[in-house]
């Protein structure tokens, strides 16, 4: 039976950010133990008054318990409970000794006080005018923000989510998420189009609403870009979007009818069908992927064919003479695959160097750049990472930043450098290029300036981008324009590592040596809970003690996924209890099932161009340097030595990194590299996921797990490419379809990326 039970929420024991869910402690005031409530309680805040309708039931393991279905809420009335209510973290620049000053003042009129005459603050010690609006405000703030959390109760939407619609609508949060559900989807990131459909439907909108279908075709375009596809083929998004929506074939074509023509819809064109190169399908893009793919292929052709030439010096250079002054200068001899590239990248507007590790990648870009300097060239140096950046500055002597600082990246995504503002350059190169996804690509190359030359350097072997694309792929692909050189002799030096001939025989499609060496090893367990276990005591406690290696800045864990027994976020909690435990006096924050401290490495998820000088974005790690319990704002300082502040409610965009996705470890290189290889993880184990991990290690690998799921890994090849047209577009192979709204020529700008950022598996 249905029953109502009053209390004050006492503390939070757990809540699920995700979905709302929560477990907490209630004090019904009849003496004995606190009630165990659980449910949604979207928006319930420690100190408040609660009137819970629900049902009584037993836990096995936690006994008797109250599950709430709806709640309603009272203002605390006794001073005690005003203390806890505001010291909660409720409101931003109240702490726990904050409220507590403020309590002793007002007493139990202080909600009254901070309600209709906040500025009485003041009498209180310690705040003065600047702190006191700025409390009168985030009150005011909560106020509304709790109102759109009671409407969003019954449909499940989390607390965090709640927040950021709240501040991206403000006043007409309500108004928008009763009349128009599916804008959620595209305005407001975390929110994807099942979050959204869930809405829709509590709020009354038909199944087969066009609105909803046309909202899902964009959805179903969505993750495809999330998988690495630019584009879907036609029939392969009409069947993926019935069997999302559930609605007949024939509104599902009439609505795409629809989108195409509407001017930011999608974009239906003929590309060269990728299974069969003779015969075409019919691809369908989001636009701003259509502009980018159309832009990038427009600008490569206009460098390549610029008769305007910034290194015009060494057309018609003695190479015998300067490859022997470089010689000189840096002590060892090109080889002659090294020899043509260095030429390739002076006399060439545009090209691309490969290879896999122990080649000469690095000498041969030093090589290039120490060349150019010599002929007094400018040249810009840059790397999609911020680790990457630093290791490249560090090779060749010379500054160099991550992409998007130096295209100094705007609110929005404008870059600050383009085709009519392009960067001063004669000579650019790009290091770890394979991560360059579609978009970023398109920016980068619009601020070449024409007559300079670009170079882009990077391993086509490993995993492609996280985001949308195949661009260094399609650049290499037989028949394009684009000039390239393939390293691949293993220099004498670099055979000696286990790392790198360990990395050649898993590309080649042989299995590891993992005996005898002193640089790669194998701990074998079957068990992939063991082996989660197994390989966070070899990063915190074996390494270090052997190798003095620091747990927290040298050693990284991979894995092939983030979910399962040995993923990313079982080992995080793991590591970080092992790393960095919590210690009476260190402040901590819990946010769901996660807590942070001062100390912890962490990772962005999501590119956000309104955070530090130009934007921080997906993949940017860092280590947590100051958490603010008062102010609700917690400060990462980023490996490309930026202090960033978050405040509590953006938790949700950043997560531990003490052990990342593979996929989440393109660019960067650390000391050493511990990889548990389990059968969970079946699916995901390719050569081009084993080999890319192991790449990522300067010093040391060390493998966790089962030699069966080695084995699998090693002999399966990526199944199929990304659906991407670029290839074919710098080939000329795609014809501009009559009345395009895009000139191949032209390069168009691409709108801002979509809110929904592509974070990988």
């Amino acid at each position: 039976m249905t029953t109502v039970v009053e209390g004050v929420l006492e503390r939070i024991t757990y809540a699920n950010e995700e979905n709302g869910y929560t477990v907490a402690r209630v004090d019904t005031g009849r003496g004995g133990d606190l009630l165990t409530v659980v449910g949604s309680l979207l928006g319930a805040q420690v100190g408040e008054s609660l009137r819970m309708t629900g049902r009584w039931g037993s836990h096995p393991q936690y006994g008797r318990q109250f599950t709430v279905e709806n709640y309603t809420t009272v203002l605390p009335a006794t001073v005690q409970g005003i203390r806890r209510y505001l010291g909660s973290g409720l409101i931003k620049g109240i702490g726990p000794k904050t409220a507590e000053r403020i309590v002793d003042h007002f007493g139990v009129r202080t909600l009254e006080v901070i309600e209709d005459d906040p500025k009485q603050l003041i009498a209180v010690p310690g705040l003065g005018p600047k702190r006191t609006a700025r409390i009168a405000a985030a009150w005011e703030e909560q106020k509304a923000i709790k109102e759109v959390m009671v409407f969003l109760q019954g449909v499940e939407v989390s607390t965090s989510i709640a927040v950021r619609i709240y501040k991206k609508y403000g006043d007409a949060s309500i108004s928008v998420v009763r009349n128009q559900p599916y804008r959620l989807a595209a305005d407001v990131w975390g929110i994807g189009f099942l979050t959204a459909d869930r809405i829709a439907r509590a709020v009354g909108i038909p199944h087969d609403s066009p609105d909803r279908v046309r909202a899902g075709l964009q959805f179903a375009l969505s993750q495809a870009s999330d998988s690495g596809h630019c584009y879907l083929p036609e029939e392969r998004l009409i069947a993926d979007a019935v069997k999302l929506l559930q609605v007949d074939t024939g509104l599902v074509i009439e609505c795409l009818g629809q989108l195409a023509a509407e001017p930011e819809g999608v974009v239906r064109e003929a590309v060269p069908d990728p299974e069969h190169p003779e015969g075409t399908v019919t691809a369908v893009y989001l636009v701003p992927f259509h502009r980018a793919e159309l832009s990038v292929a427009g600008q490569l052709r206009r460098l390549l064919r610029c008769e305007e030439d910034r290194l015009a010096a060494f057309q018609d250079v003695d190479w015998e003479k300067a490859l022997g002054w470089l010689a000189a200068r840096t002590g060892a001899e090109l080889a002659p695959e090294q020899r043509d590239a260095v030429r390739l990248a002076l006399t060439e507007r545009v090209a691309v160097l490969t290879g896999g590790p122990g080649c000469g990648k690095s000498f041969t870009v030093r090589s290039v750049v120490e060349l150019a300097r010599a002929k007094r060239a400018r040249v810009i140096l840059a790397a999609p990472t911020g680790r990457a950046a630093k290791r490249l500055a560090e090779l060749t002597g010379a500054e160099a930043s991550t992409v998007h600082r130096l295209l100094e990246l705007k609110p929005g995504g404008d870059a600050a450098y383009d085709r009519d503002r392009p960067l001063d350059a004669d000579l650019v190169v790009v290091d770890e290029a394979s991560m360059l996804d579609l978009l970023l690509a398109n920016k980068l190359v619009k601020a070449v300036p024409p007559g300079a030359h670009l170079l882009l350097v990077g391993d086509v072997d490993q995993l492609p981008s996280v985001g949308a694309g195949e661009v260094l792929r399609d650049l290499l692909a037989e028949g394009g324009p684009v000039p390239a050189v393939r390293l691949t002799r293993i220099f004498r030096q670099a055979q000696q590592s286990g790392v790198v001939t360990n990395a050649h025989r898993i590309n080649a499609g042989t299995p590891p040596v993992t005996q005898g060496l002193e640089d790669f090893f194998l701990f074998v367990e079957d068990d992939a809970e063991e082996a989660g276990k197994l390989a966070v005591d070899v990063a915190s406690r074996r390494i270090p003690a052997r190798f003095g290696l620091d747990p927290r800045r040298d050693v990284q864990v991979l894995t092939p996924m983030h979910r399962g027994p040995a993923g990313a976020g079982a080992l995080n909690g793991l590591l970080q209890q092992a790393v960095t435990p919590a210690r009476p006096g260190l402040p901590e924050k819990r946010v769901g099932g996660r807590v942070f401290r001062v100390g912890d490495k962490v990772t962005q998820i999501r590119n956000n161009y309104e955070k530090g000088a130009n934007g921080v974005f997906n993949g940017t790690v860092g280590v947590v340097t100051g958490l603010d319990l008062d102010e609700q704002r917690l400060t990462v300082l980023t490996d490309e030595d930026e202090e960033v502040g978050y405040d509590f409610t953006e938790l949700d965009e950043l997560a531990h990194a003490y052990a990342v996705t593979i996929h989440r470890s393109q660019g960067s290189e650390y000391p050493c590299v511990v990889i548990p290889v389990t059968t969970s993880a079946w699916m995901m184990l390719q050569r081009n996921l084993l080999y890319t991990a192991v790449t990522r290690a300067k010093r040391l690998v060390v493998l966790v797990g089962s030699r069966r799921a080695i084995a699998q890994a090693v002999r399966t090849v990526s199944a199929g490419r990304r659906c991407t047209a670029l290839d074919a577009r710098l080939a000329g192979r795609v014809a501009a379809a009559p009345g395009s709204r895009s000139d191949p020529e032209e390069g168009y700008e691409p709108e801002p990326d979509p809110e929904v950022e592509p974070v990988g598996p």
